[in-house]
């Protein structure tokens, strides 16, 4: 089940419009649709469209304020996405780089 998560968060990610969408919403949450495409050039159908995906893999929540659907960004599936693939490489890259300066350090004392 994880792996039908990430994947409908990695398929909405690899859209630029939606990539740009989810940048919109992070600089400002709570937008209605006329407000998110207000820089853009797109129709509210094309819009409506990508903001749909956006929300069937949990990155785009909406709530309804009167009569305005105003959506938000949910940084949790990226923050997921952060945990298990690049926070994971990047201690490893870490650590590695750690024992690369101390087998540096070590030869050069050794050396004077």
């Amino acid at each position: 089940m994880l792996h039908k998560v990430m994947d409908k968060v990695f398929k909405a990610l690899a859209d630029a419009t939606r990539r740009t969408l989810l940048d919109r919403l992070r600089d400002q949450q709570g937008q209605t649709l006329t407000q998110l495409i207000s820089a853009l050039r797109m129709s509210r159908q094309s819009a409506s469209r990508h903001i749909a995906v956006l929300e069937n893999a949990g990155l785009v929540v909406t709530r309804w304020s009167g009569r305005e659907k105003l959506h938000y960004l949910n940084p949790l599936p990226i923050a997921e996405i952060g945990s298990r693939w690049i926070d994971r490489f990047s201690t490893e890259k870490s650590q590695a780089l750690t024992h690369l300066k101390q087998a540096l350090e070590e030869s050069e004392n050794g050396n004077s």
